[in-house]
């Protein structure tokens, strides 16, 4: 690999938000196992040993990816759930957040919901931590709502999230045949005309 001594030089933050990036393409074409530092830096057009000053492993590279997407995801489903009063309005905003961060990140969703890791430790705990901090969104409208306990409430607020994020990986796997609009407010209708039954209290 031939680096361009005139080509001014990334500060740190470029420098990482690009090894992320090709890191993110090689991944979720190989899969972790198959994927090599090589073939990242050579994607990233950095030389090895730059690489692995911003990441000391393939694992600590591969975390690093994960945290950025799952926080990003993470943050448009709280955005979505605060972003109106009306309870139907909510649950299609939610839908919708996801299918948005399929068009925006559809490598990254792929790594989020295929992974070839997610028996690892610290993958699974993070996955874990996406789906939990994204149905808490849901479960403390569904608490103050309804006053069913916290339990009761996220037990809800999980089986939304999973019935969008299972909803949302089939659309994707199906290549759009569905067309998107209708794909949101298919799964939007469904889930709202089952949350919807429980009644709000005085």
């Amino acid at each position: 690999m031939s680096v361009d001594a005139n080509k001014p030089r990334l500060g740190r933050d470029e420098r990482r938000a690009q090894l992320l990036s090709a890191a993110l393409e090689v991944f979720t074409a190989a899969g972790y196992h198959s994927a090599a530092m090589d073939e990242i830096a050579d994607r990233a057009n950095v030389s090895k040993p730059v690489l692995y000053q911003h990441f000391p492993s393939k694992l600590d590279l591969y975390l690093a990816v994960l945290d950025i997407h799952i926080d990003s995801l993470i943050f448009e489903i709280q955005r979505a759930v605060s972003s109106t009063k009306d309870n139907a309005d909510r649950v299609s905003a939610t839908v919708n957040a996801y299918f948005d961060f399929i068009n925006r990140e559809g490598e990254a969703f792929r790594l989020l919901f295929e992974s070839d890791m997610s028996v690892e430790p610290q993958v699974r705990e993070r996955l874990n931590r996406m789906t939990y901090d994204c149905a808490a969104a849901f479960s403390a409208v569904i608490s103050l709502d309804t006053g069913l306990s916290k339990e009761y409430s996220m037990m809800l607020a999980v089986g939304i999230i999973g019935n969008v994020q299972s909803s949302a990986r089939h659309w994707l796997e199906r290549d759009g045949k569905i067309d998107r609009d209708n794909a949101v407010n298919l799964v939007a209708g469904l889930i709202w005309k089952g949350i919807g039954g429980f009644p709000k209290q005085a």
